[in-house]
């Protein structure tokens, strides 16, 4: 592969944002039919968790392979491959007119992976000390995303009907696509592509790869704060359409405004805040700061009575959330070897199916037996103990950037 000049970097890295952010657009277009659209059909809370376990187990079996896929073909191939399949799991969404159809449209999302590998475009293309800032402006595509795509989605639902707002979905996924085709090389990383095409097929299923990646100092620890902290964020994230229609009684078009004010909120934090953090403190510290917000944030929501107070909880909310994706994410792809980002990132993006696989049927358990206050009281208790053990292993511990 002929190696890509400063100025070929940075239009690839213009490029993927573009894509991030239009799929982001259209996951959030997705969020605003989904909800509405099965309630028409008779979904109560119980069945609509159902549906988003089924999603999550889907995308955490997709996850590593697809990682693992990217690593060994190639960013083009990878994301491709994604697009390919959201513009079918967009069609497939327009002609869900049944319990069996809305469960069957989500089957494609086990190769709808595009941030994760817009990230390992973005890991790969810049430089160890400027991978967070330059992840965390693939959270402001996402804040971009959120805005539009909620907004969007919401105004084409209650306008002209979730058929056609999917319609729009598949062609805006048909425009990602040809993005991919005409603007993201074959290969991105620096090492020899040849590398990785030797592994072959096989090692894209290779368990022993996730295994071997999870030995490298650090990793193991990293992931396993990443799901015990992420996971009560999860729940609330995957309950918040429900808590959006029945407990804050807002209509698809509302809740799109919601969403676009949370996008906007994000925006700001992951474009004009992250950048100057990471280069002033330690990631070790930032995590830590993260966690011990997300705590409080916790107890805010469990003591928050309407949607009023919902928005001012949101600014902590999303400031903890974007700083703990952000370290996490590039803490543990400089913990491994440049060739397999893709497939750290994979991994990555397997814990949030995972949340999103236990989170509904948790979820949907403690919104029925205690109220919507539990999520926020279990996201206070452990993300404080949390704190507290990260804190006193932090002190017996050197203090690394």
């Amino acid at each position: 592969m002929e190696p890509l000049t400063a100025a070929k970097i940075q239009k690839v890295l213009y490029v993927t944002y573009i894509f991030a952010a239009l799929d982001i657009t259209l996951l959030f277009v997705q969020f605003s039919i989904t909800p509405y659209l099965a309630r028409r059909l008779g979904f109560d809370t119980l069945w609509f968790g159902y549906l988003q376990t089924t999603v999550g187990v889907i995308q955490l079996l997709g996850g590593p392979v697809f990682g693992r896929f990217a690593d060994v073909f190639g960013a083009r191939a990878a994301l491709s491959v994604s697009a390919m399949a959201s513009v079918v799991y967009f069609l497939l969404l327009a002609a869900a007119d049944s319990t069996i159809l809305l469960f069957l449209h989500k089957l494609p999302a086990v190769f709808m992976h595009a941030l994760p590998g817009a990230q390992m475009v973005v890991a790969d293309l810049s430089a160890s000390e400027k991978r967070a800032e330059a992840l965390a402006k693939l959270g402001l595509c996402f804040g971009i995303g959120m805005i539009t795509g909620s907004s969007l989605g919401g105004t084409l639902s209650t306008r002209y009907g979730e058929k056609f707002a999917a319609y729009v979905a598949a062609g805006g996924s048909l425009i990602n696509l040809l993005l991919v085709l005409k603007f993201i090389p074959k290969h991105t990383k620096k090492h020899n592509a040849k590398d990785s095409n030797r592994k072959g097929a096989g090692s894209v299923f290779s368990l022993g790869e996730i295994v071997r990646l999870m030995k490298f100092p650090g990793v193991a620890k990293t992931f396993t704060v990443k799901i015990i902290s992420g996971l009560p964020s999860g729940v609330f994230q995957v309950m918040f359409s429900i808590i959006a229609m029945n407990v804050f009684q807002l209509k698809a078009e509302q809740n799109g405004y919601l969403m676009a004010y949370i996008g906007v909120v994000q925006m700001v934090i992951q474009g004009a805040v992250i950048g100057r953090l990471t280069s002033r403190y330690p990631e070790n510290s930032l995590l830590l700061l993260s966690i011990g917000l997300s705590s409080f944030v916790g107890l805010a929501q469990a003591l928050m009575a309407n949607v009023f107070q919902f928005c001012f909880v949101v600014v902590p909310m999303m400031f903890s959330l974007s700083v703990f994706n952000v370290i996490t994410d590039s803490m543990l792809t400089k913990s491994v070897p440049a060739s397999d980002t893709g497939t750290m990132l994979g991994l990555c993006a397997s814990v949030q199916s995972l949340l999103r696989t236990i989170g509904p049927t948790i979820g949907g358990f403690l919104y029925e037996t205690y109220g919507v206050a539990s999520f926020g009281y279990i996201q206070f208790t452990i993300n404080a103990t949390l704190f507290i053990l990260l804190f006193m292993s932090r002190r017996k511990t050197p203090q690394n950037k």
